[in-house]
């Protein structure tokens, strides 16, 4: 009763730019980007993880220990690749695992920490985080949303200032340590990508769940998705 749920055309009303339009946009931003991040890279040796080798930095809130950054693998746990689908009408028709780059830009996004967009499909694999690590579902989001403040979470989850979020970045603190970026998503629908820089979305593993910051607000939001949209993972401990 207390959930705020989003339909499939909420998500699609709110969006922003269209990839076609927000080419430049993106170009110029990830230029200026790159160079804060080259000289910013991870290279710590301890720390979470995937099968790829891609090392994660971890944080416990309440009595959750979470990833700190969004997911970037290519395999499933067990070695299996996930086919990489850059085709928007093959993405649209998936009835299998995939992952993508936002808009196809793989260097800025892996380089910049966004990581991937996967559709459900790779998520209820169930092997799609590192092996003694899952994607939350529900009650997972909704545990980490109470012990926040519920209401206020969402401030508490995204990375503070607006190096990478659009302004005004509401309420943004970040003292939670979850280092919510906004990666925004891929639009099954309109065949498109959206919401980079205002949105962030998470999928939660029970079927047509994400969770979401964005740019203007301090809440989580939960929105009704279909399983070939291309959302953001985050992991969480068993």
């Amino acid at each position: 009763m207390f959930r705020r749920v989003i339909h499939k055309s909420t998500f699609s009303s709110q969006a922003g730019i269209r990839t076609s339009v927000a080419r430049t946009a993106i170009l110029l931003f990830a230029g200026i980007c790159t160079m804060f991040s080259l000289s910013c890279e991870k290279t710590a040796e301890t720390g979470l993880a995937d099968i790829d080798g891609n090392v994660y930095d971890t944080v416990v809130i309440g009595t959750q220990v979470w990833m700190a950054e969004n997911l970037k693998t290519t395999r499933l746990n067990d070695g299996t690749e996930i086919p990489l689908v850059a085709d928007d009408t093959a993405w649209s028709n998936l009835k299998t695992p995939g992952y993508c780059w936002y808009g196809n830009y793989e260097a800025f996004f892996n380089l910049n920490h966004y990581g991937a967009l996967y559709n459900l499909y790779s998520v209820t694999s169930g092997k799609l985080c590192p092996v003694g690590w899952h994607v939350p579902d529900d009650d997972e989001w909704y545990t980490l949303r109470l012990f926040l403040g519920y209401d206020i979470a969402g401030g508490k989850m995204k990375e503070a200032g607006t190096r990478n979020w659009l302004s005004p970045n509401t309420g943004a603190t970040n003292e939670s340590g979850f280092n919510a970026l906004p990666g925004g998503f891929r639009n099954a629908y309109y065949k498109d990508y959206q919401r980079f820089r205002s949105s962030g979305y998470f999928w939660s593993s029970e079927a047509g769940s994400a969770f979401g910051v964005t740019h203007t607000s301090v809440e989580v939001t939960i929105g009704s998705i279909s399983r070939n949209y291309g959302v953001s993972v985050r992991c969480i401990r068993d």
